[in-house]
């Protein structure tokens, strides 16, 4: 057993089972990658995928924990190379953050900026998604750390460290008759077409249960993943959007008034994650910082280890 033979798992397994796109991805052939798996179940004495013919059409029950065990591995191989740079030269290197499309475009581009000022060095990789892929990015070892409120569903490997929150305004065209509004009721929004996250973040679930407790049922007519999406349809009239505050830009958001809705919903709070399993280089804990100075490399360790 190999650990080329793990990564040739997991990368079976993220290609959708096609053995030809994992080797065009590893750089190899593709008999060699049907070998190579062929070899590893003859050793354990058990099919890791189930077949038809020469196609792949899933995975069997024991193959299911082969390939956690191989992403474990594989991750703890790369996380070890890590070390080793790290010692080596400290201040070069990968940094990958997931971050959704709020943070990536609103809370980051200073702190990616005096980060790559002071690490010219590291080549750093911005994803975006909701918080569901992002995380699953993470785990996978395809990010090194999240950005965004937690993912709807809990995940025990990823250690989430809170940083702020993050209150809700109104994105409104600036004829609108809402605009007059001295102090916002939720009786008020409910009259109108809405437009906000889409249900895969947390606040989709804080606007809609906000409506209920009230007893109202909220006109959402849209939901999207970007804030620069929902202010497109916003200007074109099309409905009032429910964001963050940190997306409200004075001097890009002239065409629209801006009402609190702080006192509306629930907050929300941002989290920093990280996989329980990795090692972290130093750079990384630098970025952290930046992002939220309270979470020192002495904090961001306690939490870790209180988990």
């Amino acid at each position: 057993m190999t650990l080329r033979q793990l990564r040739f798992i997991c990368e079976i397994v993220d290609r959708e089972l096609s053995i030809s796109r994992a080797a065009e991805a590893l750089h190899t052939s593709q008999p060699s990658v049907s070998r190579q798996i062929q070899a590893l179940e003859d050793e354990l004495g058990f099919s890791i995928f189930r077949r038809s013919r020469r196609r792949l059409l899933g995975i069997t029950a024991r193959g299911e924990d082969v390939v956690r065990i191989a992403r474990t591995m594989h991750r703890l191989s790369d996380d070890l190379k890590r070390m080793g740079r790290d010692v080596d030269a400290a201040d070069s290197g990968d940094l990958t953050i997931a971050a959704s499309h709020t943070h990536a475009r609103y809370s980051l581009p200073d702190v990616i900026e005096r980060f790559m000022q002071q690490y010219p060095q590291v080549k750093l990789v911005l994803r975006q998604g909701d918080p569901s892929s992002m995380a699953d990015l993470l785990s996978r070892g395809e990010a090194d750390l999240l950005i965004s409120a937690k993912p709807v569903e809990p995940r025990a490997d990823i250690l989430f460290l809170p940083c702020r929150r993050v209150h809700r305004i109104i994105l409104a065209p600036r004829s609108h008759p809402i605009c007059a509004a001295s102090r916002l009721t939720l009786r008020q929004l409910a009259r109108y077409p809405l437009i906000t996250y889409d249900k895969a973040y947390e606040a989709h679930g804080q606007v809609r249960r906000a409506f209920a407790d009230a007893g109202l049922e909220p006109n959402i007519v849209l939901t999207a993943t970007d804030i620069g999406v929902m202010k497109t349809y916003v200007e074109r009239g099309m409905g009032l959007a429910i964001v963050a505050s940190i997306a409200h830009r004075p001097n890009e958001d002239r065409a629209f008034c801006v009402l609190d809705a702080g006192h509306l919903f629930a907050p929300n709070t941002v989290h920093i994650g990280l996989r329980r399993d990795a090692y972290v280089p130093s750079y990384v804990y630098t970025f952290i910082a930046m992002f939220e100075p309270a979470l020192t490399r002495a904090k961001v360790a306690r939490a870790a280890a209180a988990q």
